[in-house]
Protein backbone atom coordinates (compact mmCIF):
# COMPACT_ATOMS: atom_id res chain seq x y z
CA UNK A 1 0.00 0.00 0.00
CA UNK A 2 1.41 3.50 -0.88
CA UNK A 3 1.49 6.26 1.48
CA UNK A 4 1.96 9.82 1.89
CA UNK A 5 4.08 11.64 4.29
CA UNK A 6 2.24 14.71 6.11
CA UNK A 7 3.07 16.84 9.02
CA UNK A 8 0.98 18.77 11.34
CA UNK A 9 2.07 21.78 13.66
CA UNK A 10 0.37 21.49 17.11
CA UNK A 11 0.57 23.25 20.36
CA UNK A 12 0.01 21.09 23.70
CA UNK A 13 -3.14 20.47 23.65
CA UNK A 14 -3.78 19.17 20.63
CA UNK A 15 -0.73 17.09 21.13
CA UNK A 16 -1.81 15.76 24.75
CA UNK A 17 -4.71 14.70 23.24
CA UNK A 18 -2.91 12.33 20.42
CA UNK A 19 -0.87 11.16 22.69
CA UNK A 20 -4.01 9.37 24.94
CA UNK A 21 -4.80 8.07 21.57
CA UNK A 22 -1.67 6.49 21.67
CA UNK A 23 -0.29 8.89 18.46
CA UNK A 24 -2.57 7.11 16.24
CA UNK A 25 -4.90 10.17 15.33
CA UNK A 26 -5.58 13.31 15.83
CA UNK A 27 -8.73 15.05 17.91
CA UNK A 28 -11.95 16.01 16.39
CA UNK A 29 -11.64 19.66 15.37
CA UNK A 30 -13.46 22.78 17.83
CA UNK A 31 -16.75 23.55 16.47
CA UNK A 32 -14.88 27.13 14.79
CA UNK A 33 -12.80 24.56 12.97
CA UNK A 34 -14.47 23.68 9.71
CA UNK A 35 -11.41 22.60 8.23
CA UNK A 36 -8.32 19.84 9.55
CA UNK A 37 -5.53 20.94 7.26
CA UNK A 38 -1.50 18.77 8.01
CA UNK A 39 0.61 20.11 5.49
CA UNK A 40 2.98 18.95 2.98
CA UNK A 41 6.49 19.19 3.79
CA UNK A 42 8.48 19.86 7.48
CA UNK A 43 9.55 23.63 6.35
CA UNK A 44 6.30 24.94 6.53
CA UNK A 45 4.86 22.87 9.21
CA UNK A 46 8.15 24.02 11.43
CA UNK A 47 7.46 27.24 10.32
CA UNK A 48 4.13 27.59 11.95
CA UNK A 49 5.03 26.13 14.66
CA UNK A 50 7.64 28.25 15.36
CA UNK A 51 6.10 31.37 14.76
CA UNK A 52 2.71 30.62 15.60
CA UNK A 53 2.31 27.93 18.00
CA UNK A 54 4.87 30.05 20.01
CA UNK A 55 2.55 32.74 20.58
CA UNK A 56 -0.45 30.94 21.60
CA UNK A 57 -1.51 30.97 24.87
CA UNK A 58 -3.59 27.92 24.38
CA UNK A 59 -0.90 25.66 23.09
CA UNK A 60 1.15 27.12 26.14
CA UNK A 61 3.48 28.71 23.49
CA UNK A 62 4.54 25.25 22.73
CA UNK A 63 5.07 24.52 19.10
CA UNK A 64 5.12 20.53 17.81
CA UNK A 65 6.09 19.60 14.31
CA UNK A 66 4.33 16.08 14.26
CA UNK A 67 4.74 13.38 10.72
CA UNK A 68 2.49 10.94 9.59
CA UNK A 69 1.55 8.62 6.70
CA UNK A 70 -1.92 8.27 5.33
CA UNK A 71 -2.74 5.82 2.67
CA UNK A 72 -2.40 7.50 -1.08
CA UNK A 73 -6.04 6.51 -1.34
CA UNK A 74 -7.54 8.49 1.37
CA UNK A 75 -4.81 11.49 -0.07
CA UNK A 76 -6.49 11.70 -3.27
CA UNK A 77 -10.03 12.59 -1.68
CA UNK A 78 -8.80 15.80 -0.96
CA UNK A 79 -8.16 19.08 -2.45
CA UNK A 80 -4.14 20.60 -2.51
CA UNK A 81 -4.60 24.36 -1.23
CA UNK A 82 -1.80 26.90 -1.51
CA UNK A 83 -2.09 29.64 1.39
CA UNK A 84 1.10 31.88 0.65
CA UNK A 85 4.02 31.23 -0.25
CA UNK A 86 5.78 28.31 -2.67
CA UNK A 87 5.75 26.18 0.43
CA UNK A 88 2.81 26.73 1.73
CA UNK A 89 0.64 23.72 0.59
CA UNK A 90 -1.81 22.09 2.57
CA UNK A 91 -4.87 19.12 2.71
CA UNK A 92 -7.70 20.76 3.40
CA UNK A 93 -9.41 18.02 5.03
CA UNK A 94 -13.60 18.74 6.00
CA UNK A 95 -14.07 18.18 10.04
CA UNK A 96 -16.58 15.98 9.56
CA UNK A 97 -14.61 13.61 7.76
CA UNK A 98 -11.33 13.73 10.20
CA UNK A 99 -12.14 10.41 11.75
CA UNK A 100 -11.87 8.65 8.38
CA UNK A 101 -9.01 10.25 7.97
CA UNK A 102 -7.45 9.19 11.10
CA UNK A 103 -8.68 5.61 9.82
CA UNK A 104 -6.17 5.88 7.56
CA UNK A 105 -3.15 6.78 9.16
CA UNK A 106 -0.17 4.29 8.56
CA UNK A 107 1.52 3.25 11.98
CA UNK A 108 2.17 6.22 14.46
CA UNK A 109 2.02 9.94 14.22
CA UNK A 110 5.16 10.78 15.53
CA UNK A 111 6.88 14.26 16.82
CA UNK A 112 9.87 15.51 15.18
CA UNK A 113 10.39 19.06 16.58
CA UNK A 114 9.80 21.11 19.22
CA UNK A 115 9.27 25.02 19.53
CA UNK A 116 9.68 26.72 22.76
CA UNK A 117 7.95 30.04 23.11
CA UNK A 118 9.27 32.88 25.80
CA UNK A 119 6.23 32.47 27.89
CA UNK A 120 6.05 28.49 28.25
CA UNK A 121 4.85 27.60 31.21
CA UNK A 122 6.11 24.47 32.40
CA UNK A 123 3.96 21.68 31.51
CA UNK A 124 2.41 19.47 33.73
CA UNK A 125 1.68 16.65 31.46
CA UNK A 126 4.35 14.04 31.82
CA UNK A 127 4.15 12.88 28.58
CA UNK A 128 5.00 16.69 27.18
CA UNK A 129 8.23 17.13 29.56
CA UNK A 130 9.41 14.09 28.27
CA UNK A 131 8.70 14.60 24.50
CA UNK A 132 10.37 17.90 25.51
CA UNK A 133 13.02 16.31 27.12
CA UNK A 134 14.08 13.26 24.89
CA UNK A 135 13.56 16.48 21.30
CA UNK A 136 16.24 18.37 23.16
CA UNK A 137 18.43 15.79 23.41
CA UNK A 138 18.47 14.61 20.18
CA UNK A 139 19.55 18.30 18.76
CA UNK A 140 22.33 18.68 22.02
CA UNK A 141 23.85 15.09 19.92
Amino acid sequence: MKTITLFRPVGEKELQLIAESGFKEFPPRLKWQPIFYPVLNEVYASEIASKWNTKDEFGNYLGFVTQFDITEEEFEKYEIENVGGKIHDELWVPSDRLSEFNKAIQGEISVLKVYIGSKYIKSEAIEVTELIATIEKIYEN
